[in-house]
């Protein structure tokens, strides 16, 4: 359930609480500049999507395009953009899950066997978002391609490209630095992935490993206002 502030200030049963709500989506979670951009693609086609924060008309109309569940990355959150998409999405049959991710963090380890659980147990077609629909929809669309269609985590971090919106130069580019140490701790071995997290992934050292640049957080940080 949410926060109970979010009933006491995002009330969508009065006309006051859905303006407050509606004006933290456009103004405050700067949903004024996805009006037009969904950076909507699809990971694996028909089944799984990746996007940014749907706004309530997004949630129609990915209803009306059948899909089932809606991944949200984000967690629950006593916000007006929260508040909106639970709201759409019990309007419109949508399953929502809530399962936060980091996009400065490396993945914890537990939240990587969640990952694996949750894309074995949900409705499909769904779709996965963040706020801006490349960090954190970017690492959790690898361990989809890894975990639900077998593709070696080498060709599923393309999921993590440019193309997606997603910075590897800034402080986001911990999470390609996590799967690039896999990839490098095991290119002797071929440990699979699930076991290297099991056996040998260290959180605190990988975390105290990467280096961003500084243009890199700059452009994240100053210019993108990422998440």
């Amino acid at each position: 359930m949410p926060p109970a502030d979010l009933a006491a200030r995002f009330d969508l049963a009065t006309p006051a609480g859905r303006r407050r709500a509606q004006s933290d989506l456009i103004w405050g979670d700067h949903g004024f500049l996805r009006a037009a951009f969904s950076n909507f693609h699809w990971i694996e086609p028909g089944v799984m999507a990746r996007a940014n924060q749907p706004s309530p008309q997004a949630l129609a109309r990915y209803a009306a395009q059948g899909f089932k569940t809606i991944l949200n990355l984000r967690g629950i959150s006593p916000t007006g953009y929260y508040a909106l998409e639970r709201d759409a999405c019990e309007r419109h049959g949508l399953a929502l899950v809530d399962f936060r991710m980091f996009s400065r963090e490396p993945p914890e380890r537990e939240a990587v066997h969640a990952a694996k659980a949750l894309f074995a147990t949900i409705q499909y077609p769904a779709l996965m978002h963040c706020k801006s629909g490349a960090d954190r929809a970017g690492v959790m669309a690898v361990l989809y391609k890894h975990f639900k269609m077998g593709a070696p985590i080498g060709e599923a971090v393309e999921q993590l490209e440019l193309k997606y919106l997603h910075v590897k130069q800034g402080k986001t580019g911990v999470i390609d630095y996590f799967f690039r140490r896999y990839l490098e701790e095991t290119r002797e071995n071929g440990k699979r992935f699930l076991d290297w997290v099991d056996e040998d992934y260290d959180k605190e050292k990988v975390r105290a490993a990467f280096k961003a640049s500084w243009w890199g957080n700059v452009l994240v940080e100053g210019v993108l206002r990422r998440e």
